[in-house]
């Protein structure tokens, strides 16, 4: 009498020999399959339990399926990345992948972008100075309060029928409001700058017999003169390194990551750890620079930069070059430069005088 069984076989009156044979492989060629899906050996080795290997290929595939999953999606995810994106639009991968390392940079490593970029500043602007005329601390003084939400050229071409008029500080305090409001009608807010001028005047003269201090916590007393105005006056009228942490100043070591801080004294003291104490007149000339000619507050010309390379926020103004090109400011972009009269260096360098007030 021969059985037959779907799980083991063909037995006969033999004992079984050839069914337990034939169970032993069957065993084995259904162990084999589970390897091969990712599955583990049988609970136990009888033959009778090999039919759940047949209901478990299902869920193989179903894994198989599962596991494949991901990689159907990552292209999806890959067209996604900033990274690819800002290739596409002509910004450089590395770019942005260099963006987000330096999010995490060390201390160290920052100090050392910091000052390379300034050493990259310093050779296109070697001829850097205060973009404010003056021949004395007392009319540096003035025009600094004067420039306050103004242009320096603006300043420059009031200053000079200001101090025709009133040469020294002892004029000023005895002038008549009035006429001074005349002068400085075009510098805008006007009434108030007089009287900051007036009485920055009329300090020197009582406090200090009519001479402009050289110690920070003397200049910051006086009217008008806070501690932005006094290092402009010590860094470039006395020689004492200061920073000068003006709208340019501020937007541009923020985005170099130099700092997050947003109060000016903070950013001061923030910018001048990374800094020798002697580099400090000399930074702030480059930063203010860069932000007036190249780094623009609403279209930076990043296609016409000489730092983009180390900057993390390359790709927020125009990258492309013709087109930055049109953006540059001053000089840099054939125009005439701030300051009526200008250091020689300046000029020998290509800068242009501004016209004076009225001209043009």
């Amino acid at each position: 009498m021969v059985r037959r069984d779907s799980a083991v076989g063909e037995q006969g009156s033999d004992g079984g020999k050839r069914g337990a044979k034939a169970a032993k492989k069957a065993t084995e060629n259904a162990s084999g399959r589970k390897a091969a899906s990712g599955e583990g050996a049988p609970p136990g080795g009888t033959a009778g339990r090999s039919r759940p290997a047949k209901r478990a290929a299902p869920a193989g595939r179903a894994a198989r399926a599962e596991s494949a999953t991901p990689a159907k999606r990552a292209p999806s995810t890959a067209r996604s990345s900033p990274a690819k994106k800002a290739a596409a639009s002509g910004k450089a991968t590395a770019t942005a992948t260099a963006s987000g390392a330096r999010r995490q940079e060390s201390r160290t490593a920052l100090v050392r972008r910091a000052r390379r970029i300034n050493r990259e500043l310093a050779e296109v602007y070697p001829y850097a100075h205060p973009e404010l005329d003056f021949e004395n601390p007392f009319q540096l003084i003035v025009a600094t309060v004067l420039s306050a939400q103004t242009t320096d050229l603006r300043v420059n071409q009031t200053t000079p029928a200001l101090f025709a008029q009133y040469p020294t500080p002892e004029d000023l305090a005895a002038a008549n409001p009035e006429e001074v409001e005349e002068i400085l009608r075009p510098c805008g807010f006007f009434r108030n700058k007089t009287r900051s001028v007036i009485g920055l005047s009329k300090a020197l003269v009582e406090d200090f017999g009519g001479e402009v201090p050289g110690r920070l916590e003397d200049l910051v007393k006086l009217p008008g003169v806070g501690r932005k105005t006094a290092f402009v006056v010590l860094g470039n009228a006395f020689g004492r390194p200061g920073i000068t942490v003006d709208t340019h100043f501020q937007r541009l070591v923020r985005r170099w990551q130099w700092t997050e801080e947003t109060d000016p004294d903070k950013i001061e003291a923030a910018i001048g750890a990374l800094f020798p104490r002697s580099d400090w007149t000399d930074l702030s000339h480059h930063v203010i620079w860069h932000g007036r000619r190249i780094c623009h507050a609403r279209k930076p010309a990043c296609g016409a930069c000489p730092i983009a390379a180390l900057c993390p926020a390359y790709g927020e103004g125009e990258t492309d070059p013709d087109k930055a090109a049109k953006l540059l400011k001053y000089e840099k972009g054939g125009f005439p430069g701030q300051r009526l009269k200008p250091p020689q260096a300046y000029l020998d360098a290509g800068g242009r005088a501004a016209p004076p007030l009225g001209a043009g």
